[in-house]
């Protein structure tokens, strides 16, 4: 979105701009909702968000590989500790893929808040025990359990029990959120 000021943004996803300003100077950890709002007001896929990369530029001809090795993963640690890797070599416009590890006592906002933006959710526990609300329910998904949900209902996600919650991710057809839309026209 070109010509978006800070100020304007921080509006467009009610936060104040000092936060905004913080993030970008690394200063502060957004929490996943907050990062979520960002990437889908700016319409840029939240791949474009990890370790600083610049989508506009492509990438090196030694990472054209399908592969993602699991120690050059780019990584993202947001505000209480839950960490996003990037299961994908680049950054991809229709589907964010992802691991996610939430600390005990994690959670992706407070139970006041809540997420939403497009696509379809995907999620699958590897360890650990997820609990995931999605607009007034509230389910709990445990090892080896799967989850899919429509991305534009209100939810949040926290870690239950005494062991971090751990799983793989995707959000597709990311393109279905209207700002998107509109950034890519």
């Amino acid at each position: 979105m070109a010509g978006l000021t800070v100020r304007g943004l921080a509006a467009r996803i009610n936060v104040s701009p000092s936060l905004i300003s913080q993030i970008e100077r690394s200063r502060a950890t957004p929490s996943v909702a907050t990062l979520w709002a960002v990437a889908t007001e700016l319409g840029i896929p939240i791949g474009d968000l990890f370790n600083g990369l610049d989508a506009s530029q492509p990438p090196p001809s030694s990472s054209r590989s399908p592969v993602q090795q699991h120690e050059t993963r780019k990584a993202l640690t947001l505000e209480g500790g839950v960490r996003w890797e990037r299961l994908t070599p680049g950054s991809d416009d229709l589907v964010d893929f992802v691991y996610v590890v939430y600390p005990v006592g994690a959670e992706s906002c407070p139970p006041d808040a809540s997420s939403r933006h497009g696509g379809q959710e995907y999620g699958y526990v590897l360890s650990g025990t997820l609990g995931v609300q999605i607009g007034t329910d509230e389910y709990v998904v445990r090892t080896n359990d799967s989850i899919c949900f429509e991305s534009a209902a209100p939810h949040r996600l926290w870690a239950m029990g005494d062991e971090p919650a751990v799983a793989v991710w995707a959000v597709v057809n990311l393109c279905a959120d209207d700002r998107v839309k509109r950034a890519h026209d």
